[in-house]
């Protein structure tokens, strides 16, 4: 334990440069004591480690310093031969850039450690797409990346869901997010953080002007809000539905967000094994298109308006196949 928190303090210090005894003491969850000791240790050990005082000091290393991948422990360096996803990095635009950088730490490892490194990188694939969906070419998405790292302003066309004319739109890039497979670029516009499709961004231009990032940040943590403000937006109504046991397990086709409110809501099951319970619904009309898909393993109890609805939808299907039968038996 004491080993691997003090090579994770050489790493820190390494890649945040100055960092205050009280930050790595909540970093590690340990005493701001312990953290001196650690200090004393790296030193004794070589590692030049400096300690600058005032309000704004802190330790770091001596100017230049840089570890060598000898750290590396088994596990750590397995691990980084799966952090490549070739798909998203040829979107990037990073396949190249991606696939020398694993030749090179690949050269670089010990010994000892290269083999598990190479039989993970041929044993194990991550794909992030979802079934039927082509990891199709992005064209404007290396020139969104480009701008996100570079900090600069761009100029795009927008595209809003459902429409085809294009608005322009200039935006401070804050991020770029990957999720189910699509691309969405994370930018601020005026004071507002928006969400914005990376295929409908057309007609990208970088600007030379730079922007500065808001404070306090995260996209990690502005994505994970996002995420959920727009699920609970979405879902604008409910529809109280009694399902059958296979009907509970059809639920995961319709998202985890429908079955997990399913799950919270239903009641006990009855002697034939059906539960009452409240799903989330988009709307009346998508509310109908998507409970079809459950076919006779459910029962909409409300609202009247999609019952009603339901109970049409359904008599209409039934007239269609009704009159393919009588015509194919005359």
């Amino acid at each position: 334990m004491l080993a691997s928190r003090l090579l994770s303090i050489l790493m820190l210090l390494q890649t945040r440069g100055r960092v205050s005894a009280r930050d790595l003491a909540a970093e590690f969850e340990v005493a701001v004591r312990t953290i001196h000791r650690d200090i004393d240790q790296l030193s004794a050990a070589g590692i030049p480690v400096y300690a600058e005082r005032g309000r704004s000091g802190g330790f770091r290393l001596r100017d230049g310093y840089r570890t060598t991948l000898t750290g590396l422990t088994q596990a750590e360096a397995e691990t980084l031969f799966l952090a490549g996803v070739p798909g998203p990095a040829a979107q990037l635009g990073f396949a190249d850039a991606l696939s020398t950088a694993r030749l090179k730490l690949l050269a670089a490892l010990p010994a000892s450690i290269k083999p598990g490194a190479e039989r993970i990188a041929a044993r194990f694939h991550l794909d992030v797409g979802p079934w039927f969906h082509r990891i199709d070419a992005l064209p404007t998405l290396p020139l969104l990346a480009r701008a996100v790292w570079g900090e600069r302003m761009l100029e795009v066309s927008y595209v809003r869901a459902n429409e085809t004319q294009a608005v322009a739109r200039k935006l401070a890039p804050l991020g770029l997010v990957l999720k189910g497979g699509v691309w969405y670029l994370v930018a601020q516009s005026g004071k507002r953080v928006l969400t914005y499709r990376a295929a409908n961004i057309h007609d990208v231009a970088i600007c030379d002007e730079e922007f500065t990032r808001p404070k306090h940040f995260e996209l990690a943590t502005h994505w994970q809000d996002a995420v959920r403000e727009y699920e609970t937006s979405v879902y604008r109504e409910y529809a109280d539905v009694r399902l059958s046991a296979r009907g509970m397990k059809r639920l995961l086709g319709l998202g985890p967000y429908v079955a997990s409110a399913a799950e919270k809501t239903a009641g006990k099951p009855d002697r034939k094994g059906w539960v009452r319970c409240r799903l989330p619904i988009e709307s009346i009309e998508d509310g109908v298109r998507e409970l079809l898909r459950l076919g006779e393993e459910v029962i909409v109890l409300g609202p009247p308006a999609l019952r009603a609805q339901m109970a049409q939808t359904a008599r209409r299907i039934a007239a269609l196949h009704g009159a393919r039968r009588s015509s194919r038996a005359r």
